[in-house]
């Protein structure tokens, strides 16, 4: 399966359901890819969570992070 047929089974349901199921095996499980991202990356997303000395982060977390460089 091409490139372009796999963002387009993502993008188009009426495509996706017309596949075979031998195509749908040929998806990827995220139309993204795989993501892997160690604790340290986590750290650095706006928005993330993470604990680090007692203080868990959500939304605001950039903000904390910024200001304690």
């Amino acid at each position: 399966m091409s490139q372009q047929d796999i963002i387009r089974a993502w993008k188009d349901e009426d495509f996706r359901n017309s596949l075979t199921e031998e195509q749908l095996s040929q998806l990827p499980e995220n139309p993204a890819g795989i993501l892997e991202l160690e604790d340290e990356e986590m750290k650095d997303i706006s928005g993330g969570r993470y604990v680090d000395s007692n203080i868990t982060c959500d939304i605001y977390c950039w903000y904390w992070s910024y200001f304690t460089r």
